[in-house]
């Protein structure tokens, strides 16, 4: 991995900082050696307690982790007892030009994996962008870049209050475009939606209420949004990860693979059962690092 720095300095005049800029495609995964479900705060885990099988969810995630590190750089944060769901890194923040805007989990249980996230990031150079306790941001979970970099879409409605979108989109100056969550299934906007590479869309449109449905329409023209079923969102179809044309996503059953392969993507499916008794699949399991022009660049050809 090749970092290379860029100064910059505020406002208030503090001092000179260099921020970690990235060269190529470049994620953080988190080791699960704690990963289990201890507690219920989404839809996933009830029924699922402690049954996640931990050799099989760490063969799992180490197929996630080698395909991932096939077409990116991986950085790794180790998990941390009393964090279970640490190993969900996506969750953590949002990253864009050396600046994490940390999350401020909603629930008490996974807000033992802050202190863990900031010392990470902060000994990694990142410039933190601290959101309020009492304003409940989770990270890539519920706030993505567009593959451009210039504007987000942020999700509110079940773990991230509306509040937020405003006070993360600042860290960047960047656009923001609100949209609501109506279906507890999808807590997070990760679950049901997903800018991709190329222009396209990949979502589940019936995750949103009625206005976000025409905002998202608005802004992807029908031959560039790919709508995926119930019976595929409800197997994390949308829970990606988008590398230039390359798309790592969890197994459904389905043909979401060869569809998306139809549309110029080169497509790699892994087995994440286990970690989709947690809530989540591909996309929760890796936080981009580099910026989303570089993530998202196309290398051979363009989805058609």
């Amino acid at each position: 991995m090749s970092i290379t720095s860029t100064a910059i300095s505020d406002s208030s005049l503090r001092p000179i900082v260099s921020l970690p800029r990235f060269d190529r495609p470049t994620y953080l995964m988190c080791s699960p050696e704690w990963y289990d479900v201890d507690y219920v705060i989404n839809p996933w885990m009830a029924g699922n307690l402690h049954r996640p099988s931990r050799d099989l969810a760490f063969a799992q995630w180490k197929a996630l982790h080698n395909e991932l590190q096939r077409i990116a750089d991986v950085r790794l944060i180790h998990g941390q007892q009393g964090a279970p769901d640490m190993v969900f890194v996506g969750h953590s923040a949002v990253v864009q030009h050396g600046i994490a805007a940390l999350s401020s989990f909603a629930h008490p249980q996974r807000q033992a994996e802050e202190k863990h996230l900031r010392r990470w990031f902060e000994s990694a150079g990142f410039l933190v962008w601290e959101t309020p306790r009492e304003t409940a941001f989770e990270g890539e979970g519920d706030a993505l870049f567009n593959a451009e970099g210039n504007h987000l879409w942020a999700a509110h409605g079940v773990r991230t209050c509306l509040q937020s979108h405003r006070h993360v989109a600042d860290a960047w100056h960047a656009g923001v475009t609100s949209l609501h969550l109506v279906d507890p299934r999808f807590y997070h906007l990760d679950t049901c939606f997903v800018p991709l590479s190329g222009g396209c869309l990949l979502y589940f449109p019936g995750a949103f209420d009625k206005p976000s449905r025409a905002k998202i329409e608005a802004a992807y023209s029908p031959e560039r949004r790919i709508a995926v079923t119930e019976a595929e969102a409800t197997r994390f179809a949308c829970n990606v990860i988008n590398v230039g044309n390359e798309i790592i996503l969890g197994t459904t059953g389905t043909g979401l693979a060869g569809r998306l392969e139809a549309w110029g993507y080169n497509v790699t499916q892994v087995n994440l059962s286990e970690f989709i008794r947690g809530g989540g699949s591909a996309k929760a399991l890796a936080l981009r690092l580099s910026d989303s022009r570089i993530t998202h660049q196309l290398t051979s050809h363009s989805a058609e």
